[in-house]
């Protein structure tokens, strides 16, 4: 069976500031490092007895959050960009309210940008294929990410297996420092391979991070 671990990052400079995150390289508040001392110490008893593989997003707050789960566990987070949050082009490095006053265009489906140079929701959820495919296929059974918001909401459906126009109708989103559990059981006539069904057993669960 092979396991999958999420975390989303925990509070960030740009949740308390009024910027746009994406790919502007904010840090974590002093509460977002408490929350991610929280998670790695309430996580770790899930994760005794088995060796795990750490990924993350390379923008810090991501790095960050992994930190102390990565030194508990005693392992290397592997840096992937594929993980990162949308990149919003024009947005990065401004304001929300800038954002807001000067977008080009409204999201209604997968393939809008709010600018040009933005990337769409098909933009990163093709970003994040190969990473995917070579995640499942790889013989790694106890996997955990660290990643943003919208990344893991594409990454919640390419895993259930739904074509990425799903995303019009339908977000699997979860919240700052939520930590969600997902598995694939073997599949009987194909052991050792990631062909059996998928399953979400908890989506953002915030147990992990509440005071």
């Amino acid at each position: 069976m092979k396991q999958i671990i999420t975390i989303q990052h925990t509070q960030s400079e740009h949740h308390v500031n009024g910027m746009v995150g994406s790919w502007t390289d904010w840090p974590l508040t002093e509460m977002g490092c408490a929350q991610a001392e929280r998670i790695a110490r309430r996580l770790l008893p899930f994760l005794q007895g088995k060796r795990w593989t750490l990924y993350t997003s390379d923008l810090m707050r991501a790095l960050q959050t992994a930190a102390p789960l990565a030194e508990m566990l005693g392992v290397e987070p592997v840096l992937q960009p594929e993980l990162r949050e949308r990149n919003l082009g024009p947005a990065v490095g401004k304001s929300v309210q800038w954002l807001r006053e000067n977008l080009e265009k409204q999201e209604r489906t997968v393939d809008d940008r709010l600018f040009a140079a933005a990337e769409s929701r098909r933009d990163a959820w093709n970003r994040l294929v190969p990473f995917f495919d070579q995640l499942m296929a790889s013989p790694e059974e106890n996997i955990i990410l660290v990643s943003h918001g919208d990344l893991l909401s594409i990454f919640n459906a390419m895993f259930l297996v739904l074509p990425v126009e799903a995303m019009n109708s339908l977000d699997l989103y979860g919240m700052a420092g939520g930590v969600s559990f997902l598995h694939v059981a073997q599949d009987r006539a194909d052991p050792g391979t990631a062909k059996g069904k998928r399953v979400i057993r908890r989506l953002s669960d915030m147990s992990f991070v509440s005071e």
